[in-house]
């Protein structure tokens, strides 16, 4: 499947810049993001498109009332993301400008009206948070505009990633990516559970990835070991400015080091191939090979004491060990003489 211009499934990750609230209701900011994450080296940036009256209603209950253990335990849904949301006068500007630096810009909706903007602005994809992973009618009406979808899984036992996987199919979208989340801010590496990445691609026969919450760039570095074809992960310029996500946020430095991580990690996974490269067909000459190891004469034996297998490796090779052991020498030759067929008989 493409994204863009962008293979996804190819030689290359993915590699997905999240802005989420990390503009801080700044639409000067949000350019700002769009410009360093072209300058990380990332392929694209992620949008979230909701208002707090689209995901939630502003409700003072404790139903309401953020005590899950999060950074923002204490606030109201309604509170949080009227701080967080992405206003929708800008998502022109931003998609604008990323398309000016080269880079793939796209977004996460949460409900129908934001998918409907978003397919006004011809965005090529669509990402589904973790949280909404059981919103089938939101998943059904976003996998029928028949763009790839990308859905994080991070509450989701296996029954909501089937159903929400057999609702993409069921409206003809088979382009899906199933990314390995864990729903933690940030997220500890045990519970990063990597090893998810190739199941997931193998029990539901789609691509999948990564879309990361833990600190530092090793666990996206292990995903890509791991067949990883989408990574994501929340970028901020700087983040002593603080916000809602900047807390579990890459920087400018680190997003940049990621991604030069995941890229050299993409090159050393490489290919299966058995067959050496002229640097190593050279390194052969250093291997093992059999010599003759003391003068010896027209007539005599080739035995233990006069021949052994040692390096360089331009003699005979040491299979033909046992063969030649009791051979005849045919001439006579001096210590250090490489041992070849034409030598005995």
């Amino acid at each position: 499947m493409n994204i863009g211009t962008f293979k996804i499934g190819g030689p290359r990750v993915f590699i997905i810049a999240e802005l989420s609230a990390n503009h801080n209701g700044s639409l000067e900011s949000a350019l700002a993001h769009v410009k360093a994450a072209k300058q990380t080296g990332a392929d694209a940036i992620k949008l979230q498109t909701y208002t707090a009256d689209t995901i939630t209603i502003d409700a003072k209950t404790d139903d309401f009332r953020l005590k899950q253990g999060t950074i923002w335990d204490g606030k109201y849904l309604h509170e949080l993301y009227k701080e967080a949301y992405t206003p929708w006068e800008w998502h022109q500007q931003i998609f604008d400008a990323a398309k000016e630096e080269g880079l793939i810009c796209f977004s996460s909706p949460f409900d129908f009206t934001a998918v409907d903007l978003l397919e006004k602005l011809d965005a090529p994809a669509y990402k589904i948070a973790s949280f909404e992973i059981t919103d089938i009618p939101l998943i059904e009406y976003t996998a029928a505009k028949g763009k790839p979808i990308i859905i994080s899984t991070g509450i989701a036992e296996e029954e909501d990633i089937q159903l929400a996987v057999d609702t993409c199919r069921s409206v003809g979208n088979d382009q899906i990516v199933l990314l390995k989340c864990t729903s933690s801010y940030p997220a500890p590496f045990n519970e990063a559970n990597m090893i998810m990445i190739p199941d997931l691609a193998k029990r539901y026969s789609v691509l999948s990835g990564l879309s990361d919450h833990t600190m530092g760039i090793t666990v996206p570095v292990v995903a890509t070991t791991l067949g990883a074809a989408v990574i994501e992960k929340h970028f901020i310029i700087d983040r002593s400015t603080g916000g809602p996500d900047a807390s579990f946020s890459l920087n400018t430095e680190e997003f940049t080091a990621m991604v030069k991580a995941v890229r050299e990690a993409e090159m050393a996974v490489g290919v299966i191939d058995y067959h050496l490269t002229p640097k190593q067909q050279t390194g052969r000459e250093f291997c093992r090979s059999l010599y003759i190891v003391e003068d010896v004469k027209a007539g005599e034996k080739l035995t233990a004491a006069n021949i052994k297998s040692i390096r360089p490796g331009y003699g005979l090779p040491p299979k033909h060990y046992h063969e030649v052991i009791g051979k005849t020498f045919t001439g006579n030759y001096s210590k250090g003489t490489r041992l070849s067929f034409d030598l005995f008989n």
